[in-house]
């Protein structure tokens, strides 16, 4: 995106009294996908499989079988994942935080900044190694939302901490410069 940015790349600050700004996206990602991998030596397997096979089936068994039978394994034990894995979406934006999973019936969340909330990181060996965590939103009030295998998870958190920061600040400084009416005589 190119919109001007003042200094630590913040977008500038409405002057106090001013309408909001537009919502920006700041970041769309999906989980990491390394949870694709065994789905990935499935598909390989079964390939190298059917190919061995193709021609060298028993007799009272015939190569369409062989396929169908390939079909139905990477139906499910790869396409079904890749589906799933690519139906869940996080959005991070100026405003608020949304995630989004499902195809046939769509569940959305969404926490906004100016509420606050508290970010908390968790990672473990694999996520270090991966580069991935996972953050836990909390404000007190409504369930946790949990963003499972984020990738560039220290990023994220940082973000996510400053925007709430930011919106904080705003909301506070709008509330401030709102004048106070004199109560009726």
């Amino acid at each position: 995106m190119s919109q001007p940015t003042s200094i630590g790349g913040r977008p500038p600050a409405p002057a106090p009294g001013m309408p909001a700004p537009p919502e920006l996206r700041i970041a769309r990602f999906r989980p990491h996908a390394h949870r694709l991998f065994w789905s990935a030596v499935v598909l390989i397997a079964v390939c190298g499989a059917t190919g061995w096979l193709w021609g060298n089936v028993p007799r009272p068994f015939e190569n369409w079988m062989l396929v169908a039978a390939a079909s139905v394994i990477v139906l499910l034990l790869v396409l079904l994942p890749f589906v799933s894995w690519w139906s869940h979406l996080y959005t991070i934006t100026t405003r608020r935080v949304m995630e989004r999973r499902g195809i046939v019936r769509v569940r959305r969340r969404e926490l906004e900044h100016v509420r606050g909330y508290t970010v908390h990181l968790r990672r473990g060996p694999l996520q270090r190694m991966w580069g991935t965590g996972t953050l836990t939103l909390s404000n007190g009030v409504e369930a946790q939302m949990k963003l499972r295998n984020v990738p560039m998870a220290v990023l994220v958190h940082e973000t996510l901490v400053d925007q709430v920061e930011v919106s904080q600040i705003l909301a506070h400084r709008d509330a401030a410069s709102i004048p106070i009416a004199a109560p009726p005589a």
